[in-house]
């Protein structure tokens, strides 16, 4: 199964990003739809999973769950928007993660293969060793937030409990180029 894995589109499903998802099977979003029409744009173009954000009203609230587990092809996700603890999102250091306390009581509880969470607009993909699942972060894809880090979004495969074909694509900030 092909995974286009987004988040903070806060309200802008840009038509580079939905080129890049147009190969995908399906659509993982990692919060902060930004408006119930942008998520409803979204799931009318592939199959979505997706968790509500802080920036999230209560419209996509009642319609998105604060996180969400499942399996795919073999392998246990876990998914919310927020992952990491504020202060940690730039001086990261891969062997000490410093989880926020109910990512890390869900990581706890479900153990999964894949871990998805957005919120910081920093795009990060690794293994993390010490508790045995990848981390996925796609940073943002929406027009908020810090000009320093480009808007991104990732697509991979997940065949009989594997994970391959990584790519990332990297979209201008400048909305007249849309």
């Amino acid at each position: 199964m092909k995974i286009g894995l987004i988040s903070d589109t806060h309200g802008v499903f840009a038509p580079d990003v939905k080129e890049f998802l147009e190969p995908v099977d399906q659509i993982w979003h990692a919060g902060d739809f930004g408006t119930l029409a942008c998520a409803s744009t979204i799931e009318a173009f592939k199959p979505l999973v997706g968790v509500y954000g802080n920036c999230d009203g209560q419209d996509v609230r009642q319609v998105y769950p604060r996180y969400t587990h499942f399996e795919c092809e073999g392998l246990r996700v876990l998914m919310t928007h927020i992952g990491l603890r504020p202060g940690s999102y730039w001086a990261y250091d891969t062997k000490r993660p410093l989880y926020d306390v109910f990512a890390k009581q869900l990581l706890d509880m479900y153990h999964p293969d894949i871990f998805v969470c957005g919120h910081t607009h920093i795009p990060q993909v690794y293994r993390e060793e010490r508790m045995g699942f990848f981390f996925m972060n796609p940073g943002a894809c929406g027009f908020q937030g810090s000009r320093d880090v480009p808007r991104m979004a990732l697509r991979f495969n997940i065949e009989a409990g594997k994970i391959s074909g990584f790519e990332k694509c990297e979209f201008s900030w400048n909305i007249d180029k849309l």
